[in-house]
C-alpha cells in the first residue's frame, strides 16, 4: 500500500504532491454547493478500485440521496462502498420528546458518536468520510465539547491507521478553527458568482503537515464525471531543451521588417484598434507555420469561427482545409463559462499532448473578461507565457486598443511580457483611412525601426515602403515633410507581389 491515498482527481492529487497522507484526519470545507460532496465521493471510489474498503458515514443526507448523487455522476457505489446512515436517538423522534430542553444533548452526542465508533469495528475501512461536522457542532452545543469530541474521533481513528476525511459546510460558526488546528490538512472549496455568467470555483490547500503542496487558488469545475481540478501553473517547473530557429511569415517585405522572422519559443504581441487586421497577422504566422509541417492552436475569443473562417477565405487563408489536414487546432473559447485556470490548462494540454509549436490567442480583450482582475490576468500570462516559451512554442497574441486615430488606451497592458511587440494604427493621408504598421520591440534581435504602410486585401497583406516623408503617423494625423511618393497606390505593383495565403501555397 502506498503512503499516499489517491483522490482519484488527477488535479487534486497533483496539487497535493500525491495525495492524502494515510493514516490521517483531513478537513474539507466549504459552503453548501461548493463540491464536497461529490470529492468525497470520488476519495472513496478511487478506493475502492483498488481493493480497499470505505465507508461513508452520513449525518446530513439519506442513502438514497447519495446513491442518486453518485448515479448523475455514472458512479455505481459498488460492494467496497458502504455507506451508514446515522439515524438520530429514538427518543428524538417521538412527537413527546420534540423540546430540546426535555433531552440532553450529552445523551444526543453519546448516541451518535457510539453508531460510529460501532460502524467502524464492523466494517474495518482504510478510507472514512464523515457528512457533516456541522450535525456534530450542534449536538456538541459549545466549542469545548466540540473539541473534545473531534480529539476522541482522532485517536479512535488512529489506531486503525484509517484515513479520514470530515467534511464542513460551514453553515454554524464559520469563524471556528477548532477543526483546523486538529486535522493534518484542511483543503478549502469556494464558489464566485461573478455578476454574469456561470459561477467560478476553485480551491486552496489551507494546511498540510509535513509536506510540500502547491499553495495559492485553483480553479476547478463540477462536470459530468466528477470534478475536474486545474492546478495553479508554475512555469519554473517546466523546462524543455529546444534549438531555437527562425519562424518566417512567409511575406519577404513582412519578415524584412521583422530583422528576418520571429524565434521560435518566443512571445509576440500585435497591438492596435480595432479593423487593423491584428488577426489577420497572427494567421499569417500561423498558416506559414502549417505549411512548413508544424502543429498550431488557435484560441479565438471574439470571433465566431464560422465568420472567421468565411473572412480568412476571402484573404488567401483556408483554415477549413488546415483544420482538415489535422495540423490546425480551434479552440472558440467563451469568456463568460471558461475561468483562467481552464484556459490555462487547455493551453498545456494542446501543447504538451498533440506536440503544438505555434499558439495563437486571439485576443487578450475576450481573456480579460474571464478574468476582470488586472493584476491577476498579468500573473496568469506571465506564467503562461515563461511556460509556453520553455516548451519551444511560438505564443501570437491580439489586443484591441480603445480608439481609432489619437491617444489609444489598451484594457491591459502586457507589452512588457511580450518578446516582440507589433504596432498597427490607421493615419490619414490624401482624404483615406489608411494603416501602419512598426516594430517597437523585439528582445530577440535587430529589427527595422521604421513605419510602413501596409494593404489588406484579396490578394493577402502587402507592406509598402517606410513612410521616411511623414512625421506623426502613430498620432492618426501625419504631416508629410517630403517630395517622394512612398503611399501604396491602388496600382501598386507591389501589390502583385503580397504573400498569397491559400490552399495551393500551403499544399
Amino acid at each position: 500500500m502506498t503512503q499516499k491515498a489517491a483522490t482519484g482527481i488527477v488535479g487534486l492529487d497533483d496539487i497535493l504532491a500525491g495525495g492524502l497522507s494515510r493514516g490521517h484526519v483531513f478537513l474539507l470545507e466549504g459552503e453548501p454547493g461548493t463540491g464536497k460532496t461529490t470529492l468525497a465521493l470520488q476519495f472513496l471510489l478511487a478506493g475502492a478500485a483498488i481493493g480497499e474498503t470505505t465507508l461513508y458515514i452520513t449525518l446530513s443526507e439519506t442513502e438514497r440521496e447519495l446513491r442518486e448523487g453518485a448515479a448523475s455522476h455514472g458512479w455505481e457505489l459498488g460492494e467496497n462502498i458502504t455507506i451508514f446512515e446515522l439515524t438520530p436517538p429514538e427518543s428524538l423522534l417521538n412527537a413527546e420528546h420534540q423540546q430540546s430542553l426535555l433531552y440532553s444533548s450529552d445523551l444526543e452526542l453519546g448516541e451518535a458518536t457510539r453508531q460510529i465508533f460501532e460502524v467502524v469495528e464492523r466494517v474495518k475501512p482504510s478510507r472514512v468520510v464523515l457528512d457533516s461536522l456541522s450535525e456534530i457542532r450542534l449536538l456538541a452545543q459549545s466549542s469545548l465539547r466540540y473539541r473534545r469530541q473531534i480529539l476522541a474521533i482522532k485517536h479512535y481513528f488512529a489506531r486503525y491507521t484509517t484515513t479520514v476525511v470530515l467534511l464542513d459546510d460551514l453553515t454554524t460558526e464559520a469563524l471556528d478553527k477548532t477543526v483546523h488546528s486538529v486535522a493534518h490538512g484542511v483543503i478549502r472549496l469556494e464558489e464566485i458568482t461573478p455578476g454574469y455568467g456561470a459561477e467560478r470555483r476553485r480551491l486552496r490547500i489551507v494546511k498540510y503537515r509535513g509536506q510540500k503542496y502547491r499553495g495559492g487558488f485553483h480553479d476547478f469545475n463540477i462536470t459530468p464525471n466528477g470534478l475536474q481540478v486545474f492546478p495553479r501553473l508554475v512555469a519554473a517547473e517546466h523546462r524543455t531543451r529546444f534549438s531555437r530557429k527562425l519562424a518566417v511569415s512567409g511575406n519577404t517585405a513582412f519578415d524584412a521588417l521583422l530583422g528576418g522572422g520571429i524565434d521560435m519559443g518566443s512571445s509576440t504581441l500585435v497591438l492596435g484598434p480595432a479593423g487593423t487586421g491584428k488577426s489577420l497577422i497572427v494567421l499569417v504566422f500561423a498558416a506559414a507555420a502549417v505549411a512548413r509541417g508544424e502543429k498550431v492552436a488557435l484560441f479565438i475569443f471574439d470571433e465566431e469561427l464560422g465568420l472567421l473562417f468565411q473572412r480568412m477565405l476571402g484573404l488567401g487563408i483556408d483554415l477549413q482545409a488546415m483544420q482538415d489536414s489535422g495540423n490546425l487546432l480551434i479552440e472558440q473559447v467563451d469568456a463568460a463559462e471558461l475561468s483562467p485556470g481552464e484556459f490555462t490548462h487547455r493551453v498545456r494540454h494542446a501543447v504538451d499532448a498533440q506536440q503544438i509549436k505555434t499558439v495563437v490567442i486571439d485576443s487578450l480583450n475576450g481573456y480579460q473578461a474571464a478574468m476582470p482582475e488586472e493584476n491577476s490576468l498579468i500573473l496568469h500570462m506571465h506564467e503562461l507565457l515563461l511556460y509556453l516559451n520553455r516548451q519551444g512554442a511560438s505564443t501570437f497574441m491580439t489586443v484591441a486598443q480603445h480608439g481609432l486615430v489619437g491617444d489609444m488606451q489598451a484594457p491591459v497592458d502586457i507589452t512588457y511580457l511580450a518578446d516582440t511587440v507589433i504596432l498597427l494604427r490607421y493615419f490619414e493621408a490624401l482624404g483615406s483611412v489608411r494603416r501602419a504598421i512598426s516594430i517597437i520591440k523585439k528582445r530577440t534581435g535587430a529589427h527595422e525601426s521604421t513605419i510602413r504602410e501596409y494593404r489588406i486585401n484579396g490578394r493577402g497583406l502587402t507592406i509598402g515602403e517606410p513612410l521616411d516623408a511623414f512625421q506623426g503617423v502613430l498620432r492618426g494625423v501625419p504631416i508629410y515633410a517630403g517630395e517622394s511618393a512612398p503611399l501604396l497606390k491602388d496600382d501598386d505593383p507591389r501589390d502583385n507581389s503580397a504573400v498569397v495565403l491559400n490552399k495551393d501555397s500551403l499544399a
